[in-house]
């Protein structure tokens, strides 16, 4: 089963992240990872993705990743919030 995964970051440049964000999308999609990238309307430069993991090993596995560990670096202002649901 699933899960749903919300992240929450705060960003250096929205744009800049996006595209960084984009770069992993073939990472995402070979470890079964559907995540979607929004901004908040009314904090700009505050990222959120939502989306599924198969499970929060594979979540962890990618989420610890060094491209995506240097994109933390690079662009991410403090540690993101990351909220874990699961369907009842």
């Amino acid at each position: 089963m699933s899960i749903t995964v919300i992240i929450e970051a705060d960003v250096k440049n929205f744009e800049n992240w996006l595209a960084l964000f984009n770069e992993l999308e073939d990472q995402r999609q070979e470890a079964g990872i559907n995540f979607k990238a929004f901004k908040n309307a009314s904090e700009p430069q505050t990222s959120f993705v939502i989306g599924t993991a198969p499970s929060k090993q594979v979540f962890f596995d990618f989420f610890n990743t060094p491209e995506r560990l240097a994109i933390q670096q690079a662009i991410i202002v403090k540690q993101p919030i990351i909220t874990f649901l699961e369907s009842v």
